[in-house]
């Protein structure tokens, strides 16, 4: 396959294709290197024409919870108290910014994932 820019569903299919491939050539060989150029070609393709929207915020919360093991009590220094953490998760009140900024800080969670709108029941008020 000649590297070439992705410009169509067939390029990138066949792209992806060469990839497979490639997929276990070694670092500083031809092959790694075409590998290399091929994952930056369909990296760029794809935020362009296969754009993957932030996930919800409380979404992203509660999987951050569960994949890290935490429970609601351990949401209660970024959040508030037991209520507050409560109503948050069960969208009856939105993230605050200090709250955004706290779990940004302290849990790691992408600031841009926390402030994306989502519903909650004070929004549809």
């Amino acid at each position: 396959m000649e590297i070439k820019p992705i410009k169509t569903e067939a390029d990138y299919e066949a792209a992806l294709e060469e990839v497979d491939r490639l997929f276990d050539a070694g670092p500083n060989t031809p092959e790694g290197d075409r590998l290399e150029v091929l994952t930056t070609l369909i990296e760029a393709y794809e935020e362009k024409h296969h754009h993957i929207p932030p996930p919800d915020p409380i979404e992203a919360v509660l999987y951050y919870m569960e994949s890290r093991g935490l429970s609601r009590r351990d949401l209660e220094p970024y959040i508030g108290s037991r209520a507050r953490v409560s109503e948050v998760l069960n969208r009856k009140r939105p993230l605050t910014i200090y709250m955004i900024r706290k779990l940004h800080t302290g849990l790691g969670i992408p600031a841009e994932v926390l402030i994306q709108p989502y519903s909650s029941e004070e929004s549809a008020a």
